[in-house]
């Protein structure tokens, strides 16, 4: 099976930090696999947040995810300050790549890299829709 390949862009549009909790962490007492993505959704919360959206309201309609992949390049620990960063690339008719980076604040390490495929979705008719242009031109 050929292993997963996430290529980052040459610069993150945003990012944020999130102390690892023992929530997060598995019997390894290492950060869980299933609990990655969650660090990873507070982080894309955060990122359209700082735009001036949520998740359900990006210039009127919302956004569901669509597909998620991800590569683990070390542990991570209890009470270790990740730095995410994070951008939206690849866009199409309908959505886009959110491509985020995950790394130990203090020293840099890289923990975690991945994409989170989005497509915007208008809730009251259940949906997809075309990407709202404002979204789009943050990215232009």
């Amino acid at each position: 099976m050929a292993r997963i390949r996430i290529d980052l862009p040459e610069h993150f549009a945003f990012s944020t930090t999130i102390t690892l909790l023992l929530s997060h962490i598995n019997y390894g007492n290492h950060l869980d696999n299933a609990q990655l993505l969650g660090v990873v959704s507070e982080a894309r919360l955060r990122f359209l947040k700082s735009m001036g959206y949520s998740e359900l309201d990006v210039e009127g309609v919302g956004i569901i995810v669509a597909d998620a992949a991800l590569q683990y390049r070390s542990e991570a620990f209890h009470g270790e300050t990740m730095k995410v960063e994070m951008s939206a690339t690849e866009f199409h008719d309908f959505g886009c790549d959110l491509v985020w980076r995950m790394s130990e604040a203090g020293s840099g390490r890289e923990v975690a890299r991945g994409k989170t495929g989005i497509v915007f979705f208008d809730y009251r008719s259940r949906s997809k829709v075309t990407v709202p242009a404002g979204f789009r031109g943050h990215f232009a």
